[in-house]
């Protein structure tokens, strides 16, 4: 997700003021009859929307006039704006006043509440993932959740900022969450007590001789993060740090610039990610700038249903260039960049407004990123309920314009060939996983295995 500023859109408009004399030169080129038939058809597209626009005037009116309740005008304009952006696709929306500054604080890596990130579909609210060490984690929230009431009533009818806007409140206060799980044929209830929700994006640890960064999302904290964890791993390892797992599980995204960043800290060159809009000359392309922080240390990337948008970003750039190896199982499939804009009144607009594409040219858009080594994290997995990727929300956009992709990605040939004999379930019996042991993290020991073998493929190379 990117900030644009509100100028750009007014140069936009002043552009195409400027281009209209030119129009002269066209019916030049193009004849009088195709001029004439031109205006018409833009005479009657224009007869169309001012149809449109009188038939919403008469809504507006029947509704302020005849609603069984009276109605707030704000009210009725802000949530027909919303109801214009969210048809479009799953990712956009409007937010008014509170909702932007709420977002702007999340942005930032602090706001109040439980610790979940959600999304909308068909009017329930279904959980990407809880946030590590939040009241929601503690509780037992799982990714997959759908959330179905609030404190005894039910979500349907609310919009996905206002379930957000329900689930927030003063540190201290207590809310009870109704949820809908698969496998589970009655409801779990849940309490918690709301706490001020300092999100922790990055956290390391070693693992013998490997360093181990997770990342939970993509704020303004995750880059400078990232770079403290690692040089505080290499401190700790004493200069035998043999490489790099780095966690992107569950990880629902964020910023833009800063999927590009985290990227650029494993590459020395090429291109990180390219967005496509729908004028060309909007498209934009990053690149890596000189300076691998970790100088080149084998790196293994965690992924899951869960990883999305900006963790997409991450391993797909890191999967293109060869310099990780992925594993897991298949992201999310966000393949859209969100622009924020602010309007008046001081609230915004999130409009989708361009695909985005790794460095071969792919998009990701509701296919994912296809790990190169596939693992499970348990054998127990069941059929999800309800939508479980990108391609199953409505309105998704369509994936278009990248490289053609085959059914399964081609198999690398510089990986390690223990990558071809790790299982991708765990063993029979293999203990149910616990976060704070990471002897149960099968997909982590695989990693792991991975790893310390590409360490000696690099060393006996040199």
């Amino acid at each position: 997700m990117r900030l644009r500023n509100g100028l750009l859109l007014g140069a936009a408009f002043a552009a195409g003021i400027a281009v209209g004399p030119a129009s002269g030169y066209l019916d030049g080129v193009l004849g009088t009859d195709w001029a004439i038939g031109h205006a018409r058809a833009q005479d009657s597209n224009r007869a169309e929307t001012y149809r449109l626009l009188t038939l919403f005037g008469d809504v507006f009116e029947r509704v302020r006039a005849e609603y069984v309740e009276p109605v707030n005008d704000r009210d009725l304009i802000e949530n027909a704006i919303n109801g214009m952006l969210t048809g479009l696709d799953p990712h956009s929306s409007y937010m008014n006043a509170k909702s932007f500054r709420d977002m702007q604080v999340q942005t930032r890596g602090e706001f109040g509440g439980l610790g979940l990130e959600v999304t909308s579909e068909n009017g329930i609210i279904r959980v990407v993932s809880p946030i590590d060490d939040t009241p929601a984690a503690r509780a037992g929230v799982k990714a997959g959740d759908l959330i179905t009431m609030l404190d005894g009533q039910t979500v349907q009818g609310l919009t996905l900022n206002e379930a957000v806007d329900k689930m927030r409140g003063p540190a201290g206060s207590k809310i009870q969450l109704t949820i809908k799980r698969d496998g589970v044929n009655t409801p779990i209830e849940l309490a918690m007590q709301r706490e001020v929700i300092r999100i922790q994006v990055v956290r390391s640890r070693l693992e013998g001789d490997v360093g181990y960064i997770r990342l939970t999302s993509f704020n303004e904290q995750t880059d400078p993060g990232l770079r403290k964890a690692f040089q505080d791993l290499k401190q700790k390892a004493g200069g035998s740090l043999r490489g790099i797992v780095l966690d992107l599980r569950n990880n629902p995204g964020g910023l833009l610039d800063q999927a590009v960043s985290v990227s650029d800290d494993f590459l020395d060159q090429g291109e990180v990610v390219s967005t496509r809009s729908r004028h060309p000359e909007e498209s934009q392309r990053w690149n890596a700038k000189n300076g691998d922080i970790t100088g080149g240390l084998p790196v293994v990337v965690l992924i899951n249903g869960g990883s999305a948008s900006a963790s997409e970003i991450v391993a797909g750039a890191l999967q293109d260039h060869r310099r990780a190896v992925v594993l897991g199982t298949r992201s999310f499939g966000k393949g859209s960049v969100q622009t924020v804009m602010p309007l008046q009144g001081n609230g915004a607009m999130r409009l989708t407004t361009a695909r985005y594409y790794t460095p071969s040219g792919r998009s990701i858009q509701g296919l994912g990123i296809t790990p190169d080594v596939e693992v499970a994290a348990s054998r127990t997995e069941q059929p999800h309920f309800g939508p479980e990727r990108e391609a199953d929300l409505n309105k998704a956009l369509r994936n278009q314009g990248g490289t053609p992709q085959p059914a399964s990605p081609p198999a690398r040939t510089d990986l390690p060939a223990v990558a071809k004999e790790i299982p991708k379930l765990p063993p029979e019996g293999f203990p149910a996983f616990d976060a704070t042991k990471a002897d149960t993290d099968f997909q982590l020991q695989e990693g792991l295995v991975v790893l310390r073998a590409m360490a000696t493929q690099r060393r006996a190379a040199r």
